[in-house]
């Protein structure tokens, strides 16, 4: 059995290789792929099969793909070519002969409405277009969304956003790959859409709550409206388009889209999901 990571070398495809190896699984049943290999190298030390894999670049797929059982394809980045990357990977996989594609898509990817869920939906569909036998991992968003701005966050000595009083089902990267490890080495996941998200939901205001407790001084949460604060993220220095798009999907907060009480994630891995506070305490250590 081979499985096959994409983005391996990003941050959620890296866990997931440590997930499946942890889980067992032989480092030469595990295809690590990434447009630049030497990033992979770790685990090339290890005996993980290492293939470069563009998705730009047909070819590469197809090469990076061959004999493979199982595909975890983790979303592209850039989100105006995202749905175009995804359609050349689900193609390859499909001419592999893969038994099983899992796919990172993003919490209620169907219904939801902001610029990120439009392009999930896209890949949705062109999987079931496609036939191939799939799982659709719909994570919510990342805790380390959150603890990677706490230096920012302590500097201003506030949250900001355009959340509004949205709940967050937000969970940990680790959380999320060993969800998708398990999925990747058990049975009974083909045609299953699980709604992944952490146990605890919060506000942004909760947030802001939950750093004060944790370092003793006062956090506010400062709602501006999305335009604000997509003014205010290019001002931290990003890009015009991703402020945008962050600000789109803080609307989708107000509005419930990250939010989900189905239990899947905790589930799947069979304990309780990190906890808020303990994402902090780690960040700030």
């Amino acid at each position: 059995m081979s499985i096959v990571v994409t983005g391996a070398s990003g941050q959620l495809g890296r866990l997931t290789v440590e997930a499946l190896l942890e889980r067992g699984v032989p480092a030469p049943d595990i295809v690590a792929t990434s447009r630049d290999v030497a990033r992979l190298k770790e685990f090339a030390d290890r005996g993980v099969v290492v293939r470069r894999a563009d998705f730009a670049d047909p070819d590469s797929l197809a090469a990076a793909f061959e004999g493979a059982d199982k595909l975890l394809l983790i979303s592209t980045t850039t989100v105006d070519e995202r749905v175009a990357n995804h359609r050349r990977a689900i193609d390859a996989a499909v001419a592999a002969g893969v038994s099983l594609v899992a796919y990172t898509s993003m919490a209620h990817a169907d219904t939801a409405t902001t610029i990120l869920a439009a392009t999930h939906r896209a890949t949705e569909e062109y999987l079931r277009g496609r036939a191939v036998p799939s799982v659709l991992l719909r994570n919510s968003w990342y805790l380390e969304n959150y603890t990677g701005q706490l230096p920012l966050v302590l500097k201003s000595g506030s949250v900001a956003g355009a959340a509004g009083q949205g709940r967050i089902s937000a969970a940990a990267r680790a959380d999320y790959a060993e969800a998708a490890a398990v999925v990747l080495t058990t049975e009974g996941h083909a045609g299953k859409v699980y709604e992944l998200g952490g146990d605890e939901a919060f506000t942004l205001a909760g947030l802001a709550t939950a750093i004060s407790a944790a370092t003793g001084r006062q956090i506010t949460y400062t709602h501006l409206p999305a335009d604000e604060f997509a003014h205010a993220l290019t001002g931290a220095g990003l890009p015009a388009e991703l402020a945008h798009v962050l600000a789109d999907a803080d609307l989708g907060m107000s509005r419930g889209e990250l939010f989900t009480a189905s239990g899947d994630l905790r589930r799947l891995i069979g304990h309780p999901t990190t906890p808020l506070a303990d994402a902090i305490a780690d960040a700030l250590r």
